[in-house]
């Protein structure tokens, strides 16, 4: 079995519960990717066209930065990466943690939470950012996605 780790944002929780669930389920170990600022309820009003996550995601070379690194990301054979759908793909800190690792000879899974907007491009975009060998399409899940779903689907990477 692959040693696999569960990296994820998660503006609201959402992501965040999802992301336990997988780690618990699969044996991962699990690392939460902290803005070095983090975002209030104003930055992440996307109704608000001057709101900080809006301005980000206009600019699809922001990359905000992250409060701390991975200690040692050669350990991992499969990497799951989490976040919630903004925009219909993953928000601007995801690509900042694409672009901060060395993911050669690794499986890059990505996975998101939203109500109801597709994946878009995030794991060809995600991909194209790590340089990794392999990176796949992943999976959008329901906020209520039950933990046996979460593992019969991390299954086929580990």
């Amino acid at each position: 079995m692959a040693k696999a780790l569960v990296a994820y944002f998660s503006a609201s929780g959402v992501t965040k519960k999802l992301a336990g669930n997988l780690a618990n389920a699969i044996n991962a170990d699990l690392f939460e990717i902290e803005p070095e600022q983090p975002y209030t309820k104003a930055d992440l009003n996307w109704m608000d066209k001057s709101s900080r996550s809006s301005i980000e995601m206009k600019d699809r070379g922001c990359r905000p930065a992250i409060a701390s690194k991975v200690d040692d990301m050669s350990k991992y054979d499969v990497v799951f990466v989490g976040f919630p759908i903004w925009w219909y793909r993953e928000p601007s800190i995801i690509d900042t943690f694409a672009e901060s690792y060395d993911f050669s000879d690794k499986t890059i899974v990505p996975f998101a939470t939203s109500g109801s907007s597709g994946m878009g491009d995030s794991g060809k975009n995600i991909g194209e950012l790590a340089k990794c060998s392999k990176a796949v399409e992943g999976k959008r899940f329901s906020s209520n996605a039950s933990a046996d779903e979460i593992k019969a689907w991390a299954e086929k990477y580990i």
